[in-house]
């Protein structure tokens, strides 16, 4: 496949891609070297199933395999422990490490359904997380003002309203651009509404010394409500294995009882 091949097909279904001429010119390095590119997407396990809202991203990270890079999905076990506050009007409430490793399980089971795991790492954040001390942790919160994060449309509007945001909440793009980091990712994808987050991997990685990943955002899919984003935490999901039969009942909107 030629090169502007390439990019066209790992551009289509995308929302925004930043930046396509960084892209390109990695694409042209990985063919001259050898070296497969380092395409990062992460997953928090705040529930037990992907969803078919995943599979956009994910349909994403397969193109990625077919073209012969790496893809690292990462679980967000440690993440997943400050929850994303990404789009949120109050603080997401606490899961326990033990809903945690038993989502993050039901993960690993459901990604190769869609994934090559000859060509997908799979790999924890609190791998590296958890390693980081106080100092480092201090060291990383230096990289980021605090009017930066205040930027965030959901961070903006709480603190405008009066709706308390805890400190942790604010560590969370940073922990987050710290998994780019440390994988050394040449490109990170996500939602559209995780836009922010991706962006401050960018800036991170080149405080550390790093060429700033490409981001590629995908369209979000609705909910089964109509009317929010399809997501774990609204409920409003359909879940890659559930049954047919399940699936059928949530996007109909008929009762458990009816069927």
């Amino acid at each position: 496949m030629t090169l502007d091949a390439q990019l066209a097909y790992l551009k289509k279904g995308l929302a925004e891609l930043i930046r396509e001429e960084d892209l390109r010119e990695r694409l042209v390095e990985s063919q001259k070297t050898g070296r497969p590119l380092r395409v990062k997407v992460g997953f928090d396990p705040t529930a037990p199933d992907l969803h078919l809202g995943h599979t956009l991203v994910i349909r994403k990270m397969k193109h990625f395999q077919e073209l012969g890079h790496t893809v690292f999905f990462v679980i967000g076990d440690g993440t997943g422990m400050i929850g994303d506050p990404t789009g949120r009007n109050a603080m997401r409430p606490a899961i326990t490490r033990e809903e945690i490793n038993r989502n993050a399980e039901t993960y690993k089971a459901q990604i190769f359904k869609l994934l090559d795991p000859v060509k997908t790492e799979v790999r924890f954040n609190s791998e590296w997380l958890g390693k980081l001390d106080f100092f480092e942790v201090l060291k990383l919160c230096a990289k980021y003002t605090v009017a930066r994060i205040l930027e965030r449309d959901d961070f903006a509007k709480r603190y405008k309203e009066g709706i308390p945001i805890s400190i942790h909440e604010f560590l969370y793009p940073l922990s987050q651009a710290y998994d780019s980091v440390f994988l050394h990712a040449d490109v990170e994808l996500g939602g559209t509404d995780q836009k922010f987050n991706l962006l401050v991997g960018r800036e991170i990685q080149r405080d550390y010394g790093q060429p700033p990943q490409i981001i590629g955002t995908t369209p979000l899919l609705e909910g089964t409500d109509g009317v929010e984003k399809m997501s774990k935490s609204k409920g409003n999901y359909i879940g890659v294995t559930e049954a047919p039969k399940d699936m059928y009942r949530k996007v109909m909107g008929i009762s458990d009882d009816l069927m």
